[in-house]
């Protein structure tokens, strides 16, 4: 099976043994781009030893120093997660999510993120996902091994890419989503613009109002015309509220 368009993120791992565990795990199931966000220790000897013959793998990981600069060029974001989260998510079961995620990857870079072991992922970083992807797992004790859940979703990832691709029709393939990159420009310009308009958070705390509209944009999945088209509208927005001569309001 040929290598993959699908990457792998680690959000800062604790322990150096479960990221040479994710390389091999990512080794067993045919995947070799592994991303590596602010990791307490690496390289380390551990990591190396716990790879165990996916020393390619963990060679050629990329460490960077935040989760956006890991998504950059990615289409279609999942993230793991174990505890409940409210209900402007979108959760899948892991089988579901890793075949949206491989279809995702024909068209282009698809990530799976998976967080710390003790904290899992923050509310912020998981704004970034279109789809939280969930394990199942006894009530009793759900929480998984940082190098369990990789090879769980990597040996998903692995059946929904052997699985037969259904019969080609002769219809143009799907625009590739958005980047991170891009939806994060486009956030930017509409808090911008909402607060040219005085259109502010009336709830009690005054901080859930861009938290709900990127959850809801996330779930749209745009691609690279929406935005361009959403952000026309907001660049036509603040043109009309300019006044004439273009000189401070």
């Amino acid at each position: 099976m040929k290598s993959s368009r699908i990457r792998i993120v680690l959000v800062a791992p604790s322990h150096p043994g479960n990221i040479g565990a994710a390389a091999r795990a990512m080794k067993n199931m045919a995947l070799d781009e592994l991303v590596l966000v602010n990791p307490k220790q690496f390289p380390d000897p551990e990591a190396t030893a716990r790879a165990s013959g996916a020393d390619d793998v963990l060679s050629a990981a990329r460490v960077v120093p935040n989760l956006a600069q890991a998504l950059t060029g990615c289409g279609f974001v999942a993230a793991t997660t174990s505890r409940d989260r409210d209900q402007y998510f979108r959760i899948m079961d892991v089988r579901d999510a890793a075949v949206r995620v491989v279809d995702e990857s024909r068209r282009g870079p698809a990530a799976v993120v998976f967080g710390a072991e003790r904290t899992g992922l923050t509310n912020e970083e998981l704004e970034s996902a279109h789809a939280l992807i969930r394990i199942p797992a006894s009530t009793v004790y759900p929480s998984l091994n940082l190098g369990m859940a990789v090879q769980l979703v990597t040996y998903e990832l692995f059946r929904a890419r052997a699985a037969p691709q259904p019969t080609a029709v002769a219809v143009p393939p799907d625009a590739p989503l958005a980047a991170p990159e891009e939806m994060e420009r486009l956030y930017a310009h509409l808090a911008q613009v909402l607060e040219d308009i005085d259109f502010r958070d009336r709830t009690q705390s005054g901080t859930h109002l861009m938290a709900r509209i990127r959850r809801f944009l996330q779930r749209a999945e745009l691609d690279h015309n929406e935005v361009s088209i959403l952000r026309g509208i907001l660049t036509a927005v603040q043109s009309r509220r300019r006044p004439a001569g273009g000189g401070p309001r």
